[in-house]
């Protein structure tokens, strides 16, 4: 499968804000309802909620897109994030929420690289792997 790199960049932009709210407001259910996002995208990342709205409210303004990207590392990522902002709603409404401070900052550090200057860590986390697991093979 493949994707317009410009779509999960976008999704990226979404989630920065979400978390801007989430780490200064303290709401665990945003957080939560994040954690439904990354694990809707990670399942399959053109029917996430972020990319819904990029197909069908900005990728027609922009034009086609002039390259793709292969979905593994997109997946991939959107799992990390999963990992990430579950940790952050467990510790938000369990009353921990230093621990969700902290997930949610890493979150976001992540979101922003990727929305900001296109570096998904997430993917280039997923690349490392495979370029050490081929080494192995």
């Amino acid at each position: 499968m493949q994707l317009d790199p410009r779509g999960p960049r976008f999704a990226a932009a979404l989630t920065t804000a979400v978390l801007v709210v989430v780490l200064a407001t303290g709401w665990g259910w945003l957080a939560l309802v994040q954690t439904v996002v990354f694990a809707i995208t990670a399942a399959d990342p053109r029917r996430g909620p972020y990319s819904l709205l990029y197909r069908y409210l900005v990728a027609h303004r922009l034009g086609p897109a002039t390259e793709r990207e292969d979905a593994a590392p997109v997946r991939f990522a959107q799992l990390v994030g999963f990992a990430f902002l579950a940790v952050a709603s467990v510790g938000y409404l369990s009353g921990a929420p230093g621990v969700g401070v902290a997930f949610a900052g890493f979150g976001l550090l992540a979101a922003f690289l990727n929305a900001a200057f296109g570096l998904c860590l997430g993917c280039e986390a997923y690349l490392a792997a495979r370029r050490l697991t081929a080494k192995r093979a």
